[in-house]
């Protein structure tokens, strides 16, 4: 029997069903143009390139594509030629650490964001990239590089449904240094030229993740889909309300005016952190809550609403 409610935990028919949304949703160079930092609208660079061969250097050729080893070996000066890649690498990074498993309404952050990356996965599919993923928690991370074909999506929904931080155990130890480390990690297996796609809450950039998010950033292209519950945003004027999490609870009495004020000021701070973090870095901002019609949302996001 299938466990998941797609309220506090998703369920795999759930996310094998998208696959007939995802031909709506082409995430080519030549379609899309995402929200760039909250701001105007940019293209994707588009595939990656691959190299090709090696020939002797021309006039005019760029010294950064000299091939050393080659012309080490020959004595004459070789460049390396490159063409553009027929597949390009989609890689999907999903934080499933413990302030995605909040909601208030409709779902938790992390059901949305996993229904988001199946999605996406089965858009890349369909539409003749590789798509990889990058799973993570504070008890296990999981990983795949970018491969072709249906039997890659249905292999990262089964370890998407599988993962155990959807047990949520809460004497598990919270580190906040998961999320660099899963940062660091997408950055190892990343190719030039790839598409990365990072579902969470953001709560964790630092100036080290901004490190690595620089270096991401520099030869891919970088969507950071921020999802969001709206009690994280506007707290509701209903008197005294306990928020409680896998860590412990607090209680906030909403019906006062200036605590209202203070803590929707706190989100603002944070998501225009995160909106000039993408403009310096050139990344793309989508932002989606828990209560959103979340697909003509996201493709809004991605320029394609009305397509």
């Amino acid at each position: 029997m299938e466990t998941g409610d797609d309220i506090v935990r998703v369920r795999q028919s759930t996310l094998i069903g998208l696959n007939r949304e995802a031909r709506s949703l082409p995430l080519l160079s030549n379609s899309v143009k995402a929200q760039m930092g909250g701001g105007h609208l940019s293209a994707f660079r588009g595939r990656g390139m691959e190299y090709h061969e090696s020939r002797p250097y021309q006039p005019g050729d760029d010294i950064r594509t000299i091939d050393w080893r080659v012309t080490a070996r020959s004595g004459r000066t070789h460049t390396k030629v490159h063409r553009e890649e027929r597949e390009r690498p989609v890689l999907l990074w999903l934080d499933l650490s413990r302030s995605m498993f909040f909601g208030t309404q409709t779902c938790f952050k992390s059901v949305l964001a996993s229904k988001l990356a199946a999605l996406l996965a089965w858009s890349s599919v369909q539409h003749g990239d590789r798509v990889g993923y990058l799973v993570f928690s504070e008890q296990q991370h999981s990983e795949s590089r970018p491969a072709r074909g249906k039997r890659t999506v249905l292999n990262f929904i089964q370890q998407l449904v599988a993962h155990p931080a959807w047990e949520r155990d809460a004497d598990a130890d919270a580190d906040p240094g998961t999320a660099l480390k899963a940062l660091m990690r997408l950055r190892q297996v990343t190719r030039p030229g790839s598409l990365l796609v990072l579902f969470s809450d953001f709560r964790f950039v630092d100036a080290d993740c901004r490190k690595q998010l620089v270096e991401l950033a520099r030869h891919n292209d970088v969507i950071l889909l921020h999802t969001y519950d709206p009690f994280e945003r506007d707290l509701p004027n209903a008197g005294l309300c306990r928020v409680a999490d896998a860590a412990g609870s607090v209680d906030i009495d909403t019906s006062d005016r200036r605590t209202r004020e203070q803590y929707r000021e706190r989100y603002d701070r944070h998501q225009q952190a995160l909106e000039s973090l993408c403009r310096e870095l050139g990344l793309y901002l989508i932002d989606i809550a828990t209560d959103d019609d979340w697909l003509p949302e996201l493709k809004t996001g991605l320029g394609l609403q009305g397509r």
